[in-house]
């Protein structure tokens, strides 16, 4: 009897649980959408989404978001650049190359990059990237500093989510590789890797999501130039520093402004998660 409590207690608890984090995205989704929707809507989705001048506190405000989508895009399409092959490759290596006592060290290093506070990395990006491609004879806060920043940042999450796709691939794909007169690398490259490829592109996708949400980083080697970019050494403002930079003395139209940014990015998250879950489930299916 006492058993059947407990077990019945805990069913409730566990439910109760699953439904608080239900209500906290409900009420997530309803406060940005009923915020920020009506204005786009009054402004205009064209005008809004392509407008190229974001001037907000004009004698005739102007709402155009197109610089920052623009800028959110680039900055996370260098991330990917940098840290999906570095991310890959070290999973790789961790997997089929890396010693037992080199992996012991490396495994919590990787594991502490996830941990360290955003805007640490950002602090080490101004001591050492911003100096670095200013002796390049670059601004030094450019969209290629916060790429490779970010490209960093996204590390621990691909190398570990693929670290796990590669050791899930079953033994006898590489066994079967190997002896079929495939060298080590061959049957590394040309058939477990490929075996993982689901696993490997919802790591990246994940990595694309800390990406394009980065926002403590970024603000501080950016540049924060509401601008689309012509050239690499041009500062660039993202979604997420835009709302952060602005939101603290909004009010009126410029705070909707804002907050209909918030629904673009959760919009672009939302298309993220569904391309994660697509590819979970195709996976699954395998």
């Amino acid at each position: 009897m006492r058993h059947d409590l407990k077990e019945t207690l805990m069913k409730y608890v566990f439910m109760l649980c699953a439904s608080v984090s239900i209500i906290s995205i409900v009420l997530i989704f309803y406060f940005i959408f009923a915020g920020g929707l009506p204005f786009i809507l009054e402004k205009g989705i064209g005008n809004f989404l392509f407008g190229t001048v974001w001037k907000p506190t004009a004698s005739n405000p102007q709402f155009g978001i197109l610089p920052m989508i623009v800028g959110s895009l680039i900055v996370t399409f260098g991330a990917v650049l940098v840290g999906v092959p570095i991310g890959v490759l070290t999973a790789v290596f961790m997997v089929f190359y890396c010693p037992p006592k080199l992996y012991r060290v490396m495994k919590p290093a990787i594991n502490l990059m996830a941990a360290i506070p955003s805007i640490v990395y950002g602090f080490f990006a101004l001591q050492i990237f911003v100096p670095f491609f200013r002796i390049m004879g670059r601004s030094g806060m450019n969209m290629v500093t916060a790429s490779v920043l970010l490209g960093i940042m996204i590390l621990p999450t691909i190398i570990g989510l693929s670290e796990s796709a590669l050791r899930a691939v079953p033994k006898s794909y590489y066994s079967g590789s190997i002896g079929l007169g495939a060298t080590h690398e061959r049957s590394v490259l040309s058939v477990v890797v490929p075996a993982a490829k689901s696993g490997i592109l919802s790591a990246v996708i994940l990595g694309v999501g800390r990406a394009i949400g980065e926002t403590m980083a970024v603000i501080l080697v950016a540049g924060n130039q509401p601008r689309i970019p012509t050239e690499l050494n041009q500062g660039v403002r993202t979604m997420t520093t835009n709302i952060v930079m602005e939101m603290a003395y909004a009010a009126g139209e410029h705070r909707d402004a804002l907050i209909a940014t918030s629904v673009v990015l959760f919009i672009f998250i939302l298309i993220i998660n569904s391309l994660f879950m697509f590819l979970k489930a195709k996976g699954g299916k395998r």
